[in-house]
């Protein structure tokens, strides 16, 4: 309401200053506030449900277990991409979550890393095991 206002008194002020038509005061002021309303950029609740959801699958496998400080900075990203949505920073909030969703992506990234890494070490502890069994077995046998 505020803004209809203020493009009513900027058309009166140009009309009787500039000595301009009403016409054209009046299309250059529906063009500037039609500008205006169509940049009110709208909370990125897409990007801000994305990184939530990857936030949640990094939490149900249990990515604090092997890497907690990549989880935290998406937690802080995401809080800090909500707050810029109260703040009506729209960029930064869209920016933020997009921030948040890979560095919750990231931290899954590693944590399933780690755990290959684990998996791998036992395995080949296993291998050498049976391997010096094998020689053992070898060693002992006579022909």
């Amino acid at each position: 309401m505020k803004t209809v206002k203020g493009v009513i008194a900027i058309t009166s002020l140009l009309v009787s200053r500039l000595r301009l038509s009403k016409r054209t005061v009046i299309l250059a002021s529906a063009t500037v506030f039609i500008v205006g309303c169509a940049s009110a950029a709208k909370p990125p609740s897409a990007e801000l449900q994305a990184a939530e959801l990857a936030i949640s699958n990094a939490e149900r496998a249990q990515v604090v277990r092997y890497t907690s400080s990549e989880l935290n900075t998406a937690r802080n990203e995401l809080n800090n991409a909500k707050i810029a949505v109260v703040a009506k920073n729209m960029p930064d909030a869209r920016r933020l979550a997009l921030q948040a969703q890979l560095s919750a992506e990231l931290a899954l990234a590693r944590a399933e890393l780690l755990k290959a890494q684990a998996v791998n070490k036992d395995m080949q502890q296993s291998i050498d095991a049976l391997q010096r069994e094998a020689q053992r077995n070898l060693s002992g046998v006579r022909p």
